[in-house]
């Protein structure tokens, strides 16, 4: 068996160069005749190179930066016929993916030990237009919070880049007319954003949709119909106090395979897919279901105060905007 490790020498703060002679032998003892493969600064370096193991017939691709190279990996084969296993080795900024799939996201060394330990689940994979996308699709104001937060900043203080960014654009947040298709409905109307999302880990939380189920061909859309900051906030709250937000009379939530959503407004909207742009609406979404193997540690619960220190930080946040506005 072959693996090739595609890894982003800048993720971690370096911390995967370090660590790449461990991660190898870790899959050479597994049973792989492993090698790696720095990302250049050229665009799709990541997505060709795993475009051509997988014609070239490696069994194992391995992802190890942030969630933008688990998307490039998955760009590069999503289309293929014959699609190799894909592990994880997350040392990104949020990794939300590697989240998901309770892999270890603080040892560099254990997370290829899952891999080693071979536990495959069939995810599945989106589909927007010619882009794929694993995690989590959005369009709308705050979704572009990725393109506005500079690399350095977000290596430096990680999540709370986005915390500071987010409440500075939310007294800007404006609605836009949209028309969205899904199963079994149709909306038309204004909205502030709207999410298409694949598992229940989204921006270093666990609590967008407590009821998706991995592997099952649907997409958890959510339609933010209000631009209202007390509103946003209010829905926000609900969010991390156990979804809650479900039952929010500005929230549209359903169960979909595919979601088609195009803008009334003049103005340009930006799609986000894991965190990276993914080009403009009009767009199509469709669930490609259980399309590729991907190698998890799934029977491993997050430990609770792993769990919970990114909603503390956040709910703190939240509750600063909250007094900030009113003032």
């Amino acid at each position: 068996m072959r693996a090739r490790v595609i890894y982003n020498p800048s993720s971690g703060r370096e911390q995967l160069k370090k660590a790449m002679l461990d991660i190898l032998e870790i899959l050479e003892d597994a049973g792989y005749e492993a090698s790696a493969f720095p990302t250049k600064p050229e665009p799709n370096s990541a997505a060709n190179e795993a475009r051509r193991a997988a014609i070239a017939g490696f069994d194992l691709i391995v992802a190890a930066g942030g969630d933008g190279t688990v998307n490039d990996v998955i760009n590069g084969i999503a289309d293929l016929e014959k699609r190799p296993k894909i592990g994880i080795i997350p040392a990104g900024t949020t990794n939300d993916y590697a989240r998901a799939l309770k892999i270890p996201r603080n040892n560099l060394v254990d997370a290829a030990r899952v891999i080693a330990a071979n536990h495959i689940i069939p995810m599945d994979i989106g589909q927007a237009n010619d882009h794929y996308f694993v995690n989590i699709a959005a369009g709308g104001y705050l979704t572009d919070l990725t393109y506005q937060v500079p690399a350095k900043l977000k290596t430096a203080f990680g999540y709370l880049a986005y915390l500071v960014k987010g409440a500075e654009l939310l007294p800007s947040v404006r609605p836009i007319h949209m028309h969205i298709e899904y199963e079994g409905g149709v909306y038309d109307g204004k909205a502030s954003m709207f999410f298409v999302a694949m598992t229940n880990s989204t921006g270093g939380f666990e609590m967008l949709d407590p009821n998706i189920l991995l592997g099952d061909g649907k997409f958890s859309l959510f339609v933010i119909k209000t631009a209202n900051i007390f509103e946003i906030l209010q829905i926000l709250s609900a969010v991390l106090n156990g979804g809650k937000h479900f039952d929010h009379p500005q929230v549209l939530y359903a169960k979909t395979s595919f979601v088609k959503v195009r803008s009334h407004d003049t103005n340009r909207m930006m799609l986000n897919l894991d965190g990276e742009y993914g080009g403009d609406a009009p767009v199509t979404f469709i669930n490609h279901q259980q399309h590729i193997n991907i190698i998890g540690n799934y029977f491993e619960p997050i430990g609770e105060i792993e769990a919970n220190e990114p909603r503390a930080a956040f709910l703190e946040t939240v509750n600063q905007l909250e007094e900030d506005t009113v003032e």
